[in-house]
């Protein structure tokens, strides 16, 4: 019987693992059946949590009176800086329980970002321009991404297991959160839809 070279077994053992992770497609809706754009969505663990790393430093900028971008999704634990590129001074504040700060009038760079250290959506306004508002939603998984204009979003990599499934948009009210949903990851891509009681913005 001839023998099996090591390294084809080696190889072999490695690309097995990688193999079973699938890709969940998710199509989010609101309560029409119109395609929403900008929801985030997220599949959480039930069992053994997959560890989260803070991503490098984002950017929120202010620019012709408006934050830009209007909504940021980041991990657990990931700077934040909020750079002021116009003439006028801007106060940056957050009232939102996962993260209460205020930028007190400045111009430039702040010299401290801020840290964005537990889950959840932040909303950002400005105490001078009461017109600018943005979002920065904290996730603690690694499995999560932003739906395109069709309402629809991959989520890559995921391994097999029970999760669930849920989905944030700022359209929809304080306290009409729907629950999350239960999903099981069987190896092979998946599918899923959401529906969101999201109000236009």
């Amino acid at each position: 019987m001839p023998r099996i070279p090591l390294a084809f077994v080696l190889a072999f053992s490695v690309l097995v693992p990688a193999l079973a992770h699938a890709a969940v497609h998710v199509a989010v809706t609101d309560e029409g059946g119109r395609p929403l754009a900008d929801a985030v969505v997220m599949l959480d663990a039930t069992g053994p949590r997959p560890p989260v790393k803070p991503m490098p430093m984002v950017e929120i900028a202010q620019a012709q009176r408006k934050f830009n971008p209007s909504l940021t999704v980041v991990t657990v634990g990931t700077p934040v800086s909020f750079p002021n590129f116009d003439t006028v001074r801007h106060h940056v504040y957050s009232f939102s329980p996962i993260k209460t700060f205020e930028l007190k009038l400045y111009a430039g760079v702040p010299a401290k970002p801020i840290v964005f250290d537990k889950p959840g959506a932040a909303v950002l306004g400005c105490n001078i321009h009461d017109r600018m508002a943005a979002w920065v939603v904290v996730v603690d998984t690694p499995y999560f991404a932003r739906t395109d204009a069709q309402g629809q979003v991959r989520l890559e990599g995921v391994p097999p297991g029970p999760y669930r499934l849920r989905a944030w948009h700022a359209g929809v009210p304080a306290g009409k959160e729907p629950a999350p949903v239960a999903f099981t990851v069987a190896g092979g891509d998946a599918r899923a839809q959401l529906s969101l009681p999201a109000a236009p913005l």
